[in-house]
C-alpha cells in the first residue's frame, strides 16, 4: 500500500473490489484509479495501436490511458475512465485491449512493427491486391477496431429524460463555480449548479491551499450547506454538461446510480435538457504534458494529477513507499507538486526545471536548465534520464510528474463554432468573443487559475450574467487565498531521436507529426485525421496543444497561425442508452392502433407495420393456406360487390379561416381556392425544388373550412410543413390548422354495392348520383344521429365512399356496416388488397412519390396551375425538369404468371444493359386477380408514346430478366365510368 496521511476519503468505510480478478481494498471517496494506485497498481491498460503498457496519466475526465471494463454480464461497460469511476463495494473491473494477461499482451508485437504503422499508414496500405479487401483487410481492421467490448445483451437498466429551466446555469463546481452559484442564489435567481464530479470543490479538492487560513474543504462544506438551504438553487453533482445548443439549451447527463452496484429502483442515468437564460462556464482547466523520449510508461503522469492523488485521495503514485518521485516542469506549478508530496511524507528526488534560473520553494533538489531525455521500465517506470548542459545521468524513480502548463477547458464555449483565441501570457487558448450567446466563461476556464482571482471572477461572472436578464446581484464576501505561483516558459517538447508520445491512447508521437508535416498534412484538421491525433476517447484534451506546438515549430509559424480545431458535443462520451431514455424496445417510437384494430384482430387479421401504425394487411379465412389466396379474394370482392377498409391512418388536417383557400392555393400546385363548398379536389404538393412531395384531397366543408388529407407516410411531415409556412412565411394569412388524424375514424366503402350499403346506415340523406356525385362531400348523421362526414372519393377505381366518424365510434361503425351488408357479401380488406386495387387503377402512391419524381412524370403536369404561385411551381418549370420525358406507364409480362420485380430496370429488347441505355424502372408490382396476370407500374422514357412496345425488365442483382409489354397504367376501367356511376 502507498497511502499517505490525510486526504478526503473515509477510512472508516473500507470497500472491496477486484481488478482483473485480483482482490483489493479501497475506501469510500476513492475512485478506481486512486484505489489501484494506493494498492501499488500502475499498469492498467494497453494503448490502441502499439499495445504499449499504460498507466494513469490524469485524475479526471481527461484521462487517456486508464480505460477499463466495469461490471459484468448485461451491465458490462467498456472504455470507462478509472479516474472518474467511483469505487463501491463489490466493484469488478477488468483491463481491456489485450490478448493474454495484461502484463504479457501478445499484441505487443505491434510495437516491434511500429515502422509499418506510421502516421497515415491506413491511407497508404490495403490497396493491393484489390480482392483482399473484402476477404482479409476489412475483417481484420474491424476486428482490431475499438478498445473494450460490449456484452451484446440488452441493457437491463432504466434511463430517463427530463427538462429543467433556470435563470443561471453554472457549469463546474470549483472555486469560480461555487462563487457564481452563491452570488446568484443569494440574489434570488433560479440557479442550477452542475459538476461532473461526485463532490463539489473542483480543483480546490486537489490543492493544499488554505481559504481564510483553514482547509478549503471547510469553506466548500459551508457553501454547500447554504446552497442546499436555498430553495431556488439546485445542485447536480455527477452531472456532465456535454453540449451547448440553440436558444440557451444545454445537454447534461446525470449519473444517478453509476456509483452503486445496481440501480435498484432508480434509473441509472438521466438525460437533462436544461433551458438557461444565462450560463457561467466555470469548467476549470486541464494540465498538459511535455513530450520526451519514452514518456508513456506507467508511472509517468501529470504533476497536477499527482498532486490531486496526494491531497484528495492520500495516494502516492509509486509502487513501493521507498520509491522516489521526480517532477519535470516548465514553470512554477511543478514545484507545488513537489512541496505537497514532501508535506505528505513522500520521497521526492527533485524537480527537473527547464528554466536556467529555476527557483526553489522548499527543501528539495532542483535540476535547473535540465530536461528528462529518457525512461526505463518494461511495465512501469523505474528510472529516468536527466540531461543538463549536455551531460546525462540516470536516476532511479518510481514515478514522474510532468507539468507543462494548463489549458482552459474551452470546449463548451466552442460548441457554436466559437473560435478560441491564443493568450501569449498564459501560453494557451482561451474562449473567444464569438462563443454561445449568454455563456460567460470564468475562473480557470479563462486562464484565471489562482484561487483568489478565480473566486472573484466567478462572482463577477454571475453578477454580469444576471444583469443581462434584469436581476440585480450584489457582491459577496469571499475568502482570502494565496494565489498559485504561475510563472512558466514556453517549452513544448524535448527534442530527441527516440519516440516521444503526444497522444497516449492512439500512439501518436512527435515523429508522426513530423511525418504529417513532411507529407503536407499541415492544416490542423488534416493533421488530426492523418495521425488520429485527438480522435481517441479523450478527444485530445491533454495532447492537442502540444501537437499544435510541434507543428508550429516544424512550419516556422506561431501556434495561433498554425490554428486549432474547434470542439463539438459531447464534451465526454454519452451512452446511447441514456440518449434513448425510456424509448427502447417497443417504446422506441409510439405504436399507433387504428380505431378498428381490436375488431380486425378478432377477425384474425394479419397486421403490418406502416410507419408508426399497425394496419390490417389481410383477413385470412378458413381453408386459405397462402396470403395470395386471401388477397385475391378481397380484391375480387371489392370489384364485384363491396368491401370495407380502415383508412384512418391517412393524415387529416382541418384548415379554417378567412384565408384558408388562399393558404391552400399556395401550398398545392393546383387551384384550391375555387373549389365549391361540398366538393372534393385531388391535390398535389410539390417540394420547393419542384419535385412531387405528397398527394391527397381537399374537401371544402364550408366557405372558410377545408379538410385536407395526406398520405399515411407523410402525414407528420406535411403537417409540419403547413405549420412552418403558416407561422414563418405567411403569418399575415387568417388561417388556423389542427391535425385531426387521431380524432376521426375513417372507413372506405368500395365496390358496385357501396351505395346500397351506405344507404342502410345514413340518416335521411340522398346518395343518388345526381344529389351526391363523384368528388362530393357532406356532413351528415348516421345510425340515428351520430355525426359523420362523407366523401365520395375512390382509391380503387370502383364506386367508393369514405365515411368518417369520431374515433371512439370507429369500431361500432365497421361492426354496423358488416351487419348491414351481410346479405351483400361485404368483405373487409387490408393494405395488400388496397395496394393491388390502386395498382390496377394506376393510382400513384409512395413508391411513385419517392422524392425523385415530378408532376410531369406522374402524368399530372397540367395540375401545376400557371395562374398562381405555389410552393415549387417555379422550380418545377426548370428546363431539366420540364424536359424530363419519363412517364408513368403500366407493364404486363408476356408470360402472365411471371412476377415483375419492383426495382427492375427497363431496357429496349436486345440493347446492352448499361446506365446509358437505361429506359426507366419498375416502381410497384402485384398480381391482379381481375386480369389473372402479374402487372406493374413504372417510369419509362417517352412512355406515353410507347404503348404496346415490348421491353426487357432486368434485375441484375437477382440475375432476373423478363419481357414486358408497355400498357396504360389504368388496367381497370381506364375511362373512369365505374367510380362515377
Amino acid at each position: 500500500m502507498t497511502r499517505l496521511a490525510g486526504g478526503l476519503i473515509d477510512r472508516s468505510l473500507p470497500l472491496n473490489f477486484t481488478f482483473d480478478g485480483k482482490a483489493y481494498t479501497g475506501f469510500q471517496g476513492d475512485t478506481l484509479a486512486s484505489a489501484l494506485l494506493a494498492n501499488g497498481v500502475q499498469l492498467m491498460g494497453r494503448s490502441f495501436k502499439y499495445h504499449r503498457p499504460r498507466g494513469v496519466v490524469a485524475a479526471g475526465s481527461e484521462e487517456p490511458n486508464a480505460l477499463v471494463e466495469l461490471r459484468s454480464g448485461a451491465r458490462q461497460e467498456p472504455n470507462t475512465r478509472a479516474t472518474v469511476a467511483e469505487l463501491f463495494d463489490g466493484l469488478a473491473a477488468r483491463s481491456q485491449n489485450h490478448i493474454g494477461p495484461l502484463d504479457r499482451d501478445f499484441l505487443a508485437v505491434n510495437d516491434l512493427l511500429s515502422p509499418f504503422f506510421a502516421a497515415g499508414f491506413y491511407y497508404k496500405t490495403f490497396m493491393w491486391p484489390k480482392a483482399f479487401w473484402e476477404k482479409l483487410y476489412e475483417p481484420a481492421i474491424r476486428k482490431a477496431a475499438g478498445l473494450g467490448s460490449l456484452s451484446m445483451l440488452p441493457d437491463p437498466d432504466a434511463y430517463d429524460k427530463g427538462f429543467l429551466h433556470c435563470d443561471l446555469l453554472v457549469v463546474g463546481g470549483g472555486a469560480a463555480g461555487l462563487a457564481a452559484a452563491l452570488t446568484a442564489g443569494r440574489a434570488g435567481a433560479e440557479v442550477i449548479l452542475a459538476d461532473e464530479d461526485f463532490a463539489l470543490g473542483g480543483r480546490l479538492l486537489a490543492e493544499s491551499d488554505l481559504l481564510d487560513e483553514t482547509e478549503a474543504s471547510v469553506w466548500i462544506a459551508t457553501v454547500r450547506a447554504e446552497l442546499d438551504s436555498l430553495p431556488n438553487v439546485r445542485i447536480m453533482t455527477r452531472t456532465t454538461v456535454f453540449g451547448v445548443y440553440d436558444h440557451g439549451i444545454y445537454g447534461a447527463v446525470e449519473r444517478v446510480a453509476d456509483h452503486l452496484p445496481t440501480p435498484g429502483d432508480k434509473v441509472r442515468q438521466t438525460l437533462w435538457r436544461i433551458t438557461a437564460k444565462r450560463a457561467v462556464l466555470a469548467a476549470g482547466a486541464t494540465e498538459r504534458h511535455i513530450p520526451f523520449a519514452d514518456n508513456d510508461r506507467p508511472g509517468v503522469m501529470l504533476a497536477g494529477a499527482m498532486r490531486a492523488y496526494a491531497n484528495r485521495w492520500a495516494v502516492s503514485p509509486v509502487k513501493r513507499e521507498a520509491d522516489a518521485i521526480a517532477i519535470f516542469t516548465n514553470g512554477d506549478d511543478g514545484h507545488r507538486t513537489a512541496m505537497d508530496l514532501i508535506a505528505k511524507g513522500a520521497k521526492v528526488l527533485g524537480v527537473i526545471d527547464v528554466r536556467q534560473t529555476a527557483p526553489r520553494f522548499g527543501d528539495y533538489e532542483v535540476f535547473a536548465g535540465a530536461t528528462v531525455t529518457g525512461t526505463k521500465g518494461r511495465l512501469g517506470l523505474n528510472a529516468i534520464e536527466i540531461t543538463r548542459n549536455g551531460r546525462s545521468e540516470w536516476h532511479p524513480v518510481g514515478a514522474l510528474g510532468v507539468a507543462g502548463g494548463w489549458n482552459p477547458n474551452v470546449h463548451l464555449a466552442s460548441h457554436h463554432r466559437g473560435r478560441p483565441v491564443w493568450n501569449a501570457d498564459l501560453l494557451s487558448f482561451v474562449p473567444g468573443a464569438d462563443g454561445p450567446k449568454g455563456l460567460i466563461p470564468a475562473g480557470a476556464a479563462v486562464g484565471k487559475g489562482g484561487t483568489e482571482e478565480a473566486l472573484a471572477d466567478g462572482m463577477n461572472a454571475a453578477i454580469t450574467a444576471l444583469a443581462g436578464i434584469g436581476i440585480v446581484a450584489a457582491g459577496i464576501a469571499l475568502p482570502k487565498a494565496a494565489n498559485a505561483a504561475a510563472e512558466q516558459v514556453a517549452f513544448w517538447h524535448v527534442p530527441g531521436k527516440k519516440r516521444a508520445w503526444v497522444d497516449f491512447q492512439n500512439d501518436v508521437t512527435v515523429k508522426d507529426i513530423a511525418l504529417a508535416h513532411k507529407e503536407n498534412m499541415r492544416p490542423v484538421e488534416h493533421l488530426k485525421r492523418w495521425t488520429t491525433l485527438g480522435m481517441a476517447t479523450d478527444q485530445g484534451k491533454t495532447s492537442n496543444i502540444s501537437a499544435l506546438a510541434v507543428m508550429a515549430e516544424l512550419t516556422g509559424k506561431s501556434i495561433p497561425e498554425t490554428g486549432t480545431t474547434i470542439f463539438r458535443p459531447p464534451y465526454t462520451g454519452v451512452s446511447l442508452s441514456v440518449l434513448g431514455g425510456g424509448d427502447t424496445g417497443t417504446t422506441f417510437r409510439p405504436r399507433r392502433l387504428t380505431p378498428t384494430h381490436h375488431w380486425a384482430e378478432a377477425q384474425g387479421a394479419e397486421f403490418v407495420e406502416v410507419g408508426q401504425w399497425m394496419r390490417a394487411q389481410y383477413f385470412p379465412q378458413a381453408g386459405e393456406t397462402h396470403w395470395r389466396q386471401t388477397v385475391d379474394r378481397e380484391v375480387l370482392a371489392v370489384r364485384s360487390g363491396v368491401g370495407l377498409c380502415d383508412v384512418t391512418t391517412l393524415g387529416k388536417v382541418d384548415v379554417q379561416g378567412r384565408d384558408a383557400g388562399e393558404f391552400l392555393n399556395r401550398l398545392y400546385a393546383n387551384m384550391m381556392g375555387t373549389l365549391k363548398v361540398g366538393m372534393v379536389r385531388y391535390g398535389l404538393m410539390l417540394r420547393e425544388d419542384g419535385h412531387a412531395y405528397d398527394d391527397g384531397t381537399c374537401a371544402r366543408m364550408a366557405q372558410d373550412h377545408y379538410v385536407v388529407t395526406t398520405t399515411t407516410a407523410n402525414a407528420g411531415l406535411v403537417y409540419r410543413q403547413m405549420e412552418f409556412f403558416h407561422q414563418c412565411v405567411w403569418p399575415e394569412l387568417d388561417v388556423q390548422l389542427i391535425s385531426t388524424t387521431d380524432a376521426w375514424a375513417q372507413i372506405a366503402v368500395a365496390g358496385p354495392n357501396a351505395r346500397e350499403l351506405l344507404s342502410r346506415v345514413v340518416d335521411d340523406f340522398d346518395l343518388s348520383n345526381e344529389a351526391f356525385p363523384f368528388m362530393a362531400c357532406a356532413e351528415l348523421t348516421i345510425c340515428q344521429g351520430l355525426r359523420a362526414r362523407l366523401f365520395r372519393i375512390s382509391f380503387s377505381g370502383e364506386l367508393a365512399y369514405e365515411i368518417a366518424v369520431p374515433a371512439r365510434y370507429g369500431q361500432a361503425l365497421i361492426e354496423r356496416l358488416m351487419q348491414k351488408g351481410a346479405d351483400l357479401g361485404v368483405t373487409p380488406y387490408g393494405t395488400e388488397a388496397l395496394g393491388v386495387l390502386r395498382i390496377e387503377k394506376g393510382h400513384a402512391a409512395g413508391s411513385e412519390l419517392n422524392g425523385q419524381t415530378t408532376a410531369q412524370m406522374l402524368g399530372l403536369g397540367r395540375m401545376v396551375s400557371p395562374k398562381k404561385d405555389s410552393i415549387g411551381a417555379v422550380m418545377s418549370r426548370r428546363e431539366g425538369l420540364a424536359a424530363d420525358r419519363r412517364r408513368l406507364v403500366g407493364l404486363k409480362p408476356l408470360d402472365a404468371g411471371t412476377q415483375i420485380m419492383a426495382g427492375s430496370h427497363l431496357f429496349t429488347a436486345g440493347a446492352a444493359q448499361t446506365m446509358e441505355t437505361d429506359q426507366g424502372w419498375v416502381t410497384s408490382s402485384c398480381y391482379s386477380p381481375h386480369l389473372q396476370s402479374y402487372i406493374a407500374l413504372g417510369f419509362l422514357e417517352a412512355g406515353d408514346a410507347r404503348m404496346g412496345e415490348v421491353l426487357v425488365a432486368a434485375n441484375p442483382l437477382e440475375g432476373q430478366e423478363m419481357k414486358v409489354e408497355v400498357v396504360s397504367p389504368h388496367f381497370v376501367d381506364p375511362e373512369g365510368g365505374r367510380l362515377r356511376d
